[in-house]
């Protein structure tokens, strides 16, 4: 005998509307200008050590050969405008994890607004870039490197373990959840993530520099962003809601 799932009920359905539309007008509005940030302040880093890696800038070389301030390429509509609308979708999607955590938060007692969403902004970037990059640091083009598979398997390990982190100490409420905290905070680390045999690449250590910074600036600004707008439309919804109901 089939079964067949009962159909939702009007509270889950409006539920699911609030969760949907306000993840993604968060999500566009952050992933927005996260795609500009990155534009303007990451990809001009990026775009100069690929001159290294493709050996049109040599480390050590020339003066003519090893300028800090070459001539990069500008805007490109189709390039620059796909990787906007990519960025944008990307945010969405990591919205739409936001405004639902929040939503079970607010059932714990939790208060969504935007006040308090910079807070849960701040809690991604660390558990999406801060954590794993601890230990597996952005990397330009060109840099030596472990197996791609492996590295992953670590980096999605670091995620999810740093988010469990971030849930136990926002509302574990006892010294067990933050003591287990710290634990899933250190181990990756301390097993360590997967590192090449030996360090090689062509592109100046200033320039790998410059970009970790800048791309961990610009991920914290995109996720206090995001948290922000989660908040404030999650909020804003609800007020919405109430107020239909009231009517």
């Amino acid at each position: 005998m089939m079964y067949v799932m009962p159909p939702a009920s009007p509270a889950t359905k409006r539920m699911f509307t609030r969760l949907l539309t306000s993840a993604l007008f968060a999500g566009a509005a952050a992933g927005l200008i996260a795609a500009l940030l990155q534009l303007y302040f990451v990809q001009p880093v990026l775009l100069h050590a690929e001159l290294y890696e493709g050996g049109d800038l040599v480390h050590f070389g020339s003066e003519s050969a090893n300028s800090a301030h070459p001539e990069l390429p500008g805007f490109d509509a189709v390039r620059d405008g796909l990787s906007i609308i990519f960025t944008m979708l990307i945010y969405s999607g990591y919205a739409m994890v936001l405004v639902a955590l929040m939503a079970l938060a607010q059932t714990r007692g939790a208060v969504i607004n935007a006040r308090t969403g910079l807070i849960w902004g701040i809690a991604g970037f660390v558990a999406i870039h801060f954590a794993p990059g601890f230990t597996l640091a952005p990397e330009v083009p060109g840099v030596a490197a472990a197996d791609v598979f492996v590295r992953q398997i670590w980096w999605y390990a670091t995620v999810i373990a740093a988010a469990i982190a971030m849930w136990l100490i926002a509302f574990g409420g006892n010294w067990a959840a933050w003591g287990v905290a710290i634990v899933l905070l250190l181990v990756p680390h301390v097993i360590g993530a997967p590192e090449p045999d030996v360090f090689t690449g062509p592109v100046p250590t200033e320039i790998g520099a410059l970009f970790a910074a800048r791309a961990y600036g610009v991920g914290m600004m995109a996720w206090v962003m995001l948290g922000g707008f989660a908040g404030y439309f999650w909020s804003r919804e609800e007020a919405t809601a109430n107020q239909a109901q009231t009517a």
